[in-house]
């Protein structure tokens, strides 16, 4: 079969999600019958558990690991990766047939088979540009930042909110630390209460204070003060609540393909509703789970199996029945608590979280997902 002749599978983003199933695919398609192309606004990835402390300390050039090239992603070389950042999507005709993806540049890759694992998109310093010389400046410019603040408000008591805490309390053990929550406890109610006080106990273990309850409107004024009038300590404030899916461009495709979250209505063979040759994976789909990168290699096992069985002219048959919940909070390096979602809900405490996640921070786990040894 000619290269003209093949089938296209188009993977967008390279993210855990995306670069999961890119790496699956590049070992199981056929070069000679089917390309498998891997597009992503960055020329790397990053590995977002550890970010947070990557913005907060120059300690350990956290940057020089976990900006993590795409150079061993693909197994035997089997595929293509195109830096680009789609803008709108182009489907055929036929609601299941194939189609194009339209980069910024105007450029378009054609697709039989569509992959839709954009990721989240971030505010404050987990908002990083696309170009590599842009993100080490943001992340030199977020450690001044919290360097030179008299104290911090981290609006939003959710894991980025009480890991900034602890890494700002590891690097400026007296800097004044506040946590701005818009709920009576931490986190969110996808945990048991038990878990979420406990959090609550090991966060102001450190001297961080937590005002429940309440919202920032300004991000700029200071001093600062809440939506109720409570005033806050602290010159600089930092958004730290929950991510938005980054599927503004996938509204092209049609307008009843994202619910009211922004997420991507799937099947539970993550195929989208109304499109079956496209599939959608990691935090953009509108499944009842939390959005963790932990979670995207079992998403891009079941999606990529199902990719293969179209390929080969059968109905995708496996489907995902969800994943325990299981979350490690560090707050810094040697603190923090998790959280395992099986038999009555596990807790432990400190060792346990600091040997999973605090000290390293799955820096080896998340580049050997690359392809890489170290």
């Amino acid at each position: 079969m000619s290269k003209d002749n093949r089938k296209s599978v188009v993977v967008v983003g390279g993210g855990a999600a995306g670069a999961a199933i890119t790496r699956v695919l590049s070992t199981k398609i056929n070069p000679g019958t089917t390309s498998l192309t891997l597009v992503t606004a960055r020329t790397f990835s990053i590995h977002l558990p550890a970010a947070i402390r990557m913005t907060t300390t120059a300690e350990g050039k956290l940057e020089d690991d976990i900006l993590i090239p795409y150079d061993n992603l693909l197994v035997n070389n089997n595929g293509t990766i195109k830096i680009g950042r789609v803008t709108s999507i182009d489907q055929g005709k036929e609601a299941h047939s194939g189609g194009t993806v339209v980069l910024s540049t105007r450029e378009r890759i054609q697709y039989d088979i569509l992959v839709l694992a954009p990721g989240s998109e971030w505010e404050g310093p987990l908002s990083f540009p696309d170009d590599r010389a842009a993100v080490l400046e943001h992340i030199k410019s977020w450690r001044r930042k919290f360097e030179d603040a008299s104290g911090v408000i981290l609006v939003g008591g959710g894991s980025v909110g009480c890991e900034y805490a602890g890494e700002i309390k590891d690097t400026f053990p007296h800097k004044d630390v506040t946590i701005v929550h818009s709920e009576p406890l931490l986190l969110n109610t996808a945990y048991p209460d038990k878990y979420r006080k406990r959090v609550e106990k090991d966060v102001t273990s450190r001297g961080v204070n937590i005002v429940f309850n309440d919202f920032v409107d300004d991000f700029k004024s200071t001093p600062a003060s809440t939506r109720s009038g409570h005033e806050l300590d602290g010159d600089l404030i930092v958004a730290t609540f929950g991510s938005r899916p980054g599927t503004g461009f996938v509204k092209s495709l049609s307008s009843d393909v994202l619910n009211s979250r922004g997420q991507i209505k799937i099947k539970s063979t993550f195929q989208l509703e109304s499109h079956s040759n496209i599939y959608a994976i990691g935090d953009v789909t509108n499944l009842t789970e939390q959005k963790q990168a932990a979670k995207a290699p079992k998403h891009a096992q079941i999606a990529a199996a199902n990719i293969l069985s179209q390929l080969s002219g059968e109905a995708p048959k496996q489907t995902y029945s969800g994943q325990p919940e299981l979350i490690v909070i560090t707050n810094g390096k040697y603190q923090g608590i998790a959280f395992i979602g099986l038999l009555w809900g596990i807790i432990l405490g400190n060792w346990f979280s600091s040997y999973m996640k605090g000290k390293e921070l799955l820096v080896s786990m998340a580049r050997k997902a690359y392809g890489l040894s170290k």
